[in-house]
């Protein structure tokens, strides 16, 4: 019997990285946590990880945006980000030079969407959403059971949305402002409410404004693409699983019992949750990305 290619997973994130080598959900042989300060530091801090590991593949799942037009002379690049000293990082050409192995990179969220649909509640499906929420806000969309990709990847997390009467709150974004990233984020809600959302209280008005700026980023997305699950993950909401009640009630009244999805309305408890990878979607996205690499 042949072995199952082990993979070692990088799932860059705005605030840390997870370096995992695995096979898949149920062998995972290690894990390690690197915070994400600048470029230099951090990426030599995971190749000291990963040059004690034998493996098969690679897999990158990160933050972006990212360049990923292999056609591109910056294919693999972190292009132009609100992580400062990021951008224009080449993340594949170094780590394709260090190691030699097949490589596979993709957005953090389209890694976890893949993660869902191989491992997690988007079995089966063909149509199907990952947000995150946490430094900022990122959505992977997967349909037909591929990530969505045009000129570039979408950036639906930097979507405008309606602001709720009487917020005048101008956004955290330094490139839009109030969008979506802007408003909900982690460092946004810091920001806009004067401390961490850790420190806010559960029932708290704040928490109206996150469920009404996130409602409008979902019914956009229902509208457009009626996605038959959207998972919702990050730091933000793993701690606060009580939204999701508040979250579907708003959704389904945003939605307003229109046509045909009068009837999507009445399933968003299956349809809308956090991920079935609880918070391994993320680093399992990379080994996922790692597994397309070596065609498994």
């Amino acid at each position: 019997m042949t072995n199952p290619p082990r993979i070692a997973g990088i799932e860059l994130g705005g605030t840390k990285c997870v370096a995992l080598l695995a096979t898949g959900p149920n062998e995972v042989g290690e894990q390690h946590t690197i915070p994400t300060t600048d470029p230099a530091t951090t990426l030599a801090a995971i190749e000291a990880v990963l040059d004690g590991w034998a493996f098969d593949a690679i897999g990158i799942a990160s933050f972006g945006p990212l360049e990923l037009d292999r056609s591109r002379p910056d294919f693999g690049s972190v292009t132009a980000t609100t992580k400062p000293g990021w951008t224009g990082t080449d993340l594949v050409r170094r780590l394709s030079a260090r190691y030699a192995r097949p490589l596979a990179i993709q957005t953090d969220v389209n890694g976890a969407a893949l993660a869902e649909a191989r491992w997690g509640a988007a079995q089966g499906l063909s149509t199907h959403v990952y947000i995150t929420i946490g430094t900022g806000v990122g959505v992977g969309l997967v349909a037909n059971g591929s990530p969505v990709q045009g000129v570039a990847h979408g950036e639906a997390g930097h979507m405008r949305v309606p602001r709720a009467p009487g917020d005048g709150y101008a956004g955290w974004c330094r490139f839009h402002g109030d969008c979506v990233e802007g408003l909900i984020s982690g460092p946004a809600i810091a920001e806009r409410f004067g401390m961490p959302g850790s420190q806010l209280p559960v029932d708290g008005p704040e928490w109206d404004l996150f469920v009404h700026d996130l409602t409008g980023l979902l019914h956009n997305l229902v509208t457009a693409a009626a996605p038959e699950r959207i998972a919702i993950g990050g730091g933000v909401i793993a701690k606060r699983p009580h939204l999701f009640d508040r979250i579907r009630a708003r959704l389904a009244e945003s939605i307003g019992g229109y046509g045909s999805l009068a009837a999507y309305s009445e399933t968003l408890d299956r349809r809308v949750g956090p991920p079935g990878l609880g918070t391994m979607a993320g680093p399992l996205g990379a080994i996922a990305m790692g597994l397309e690499a070596v065609g498994g």
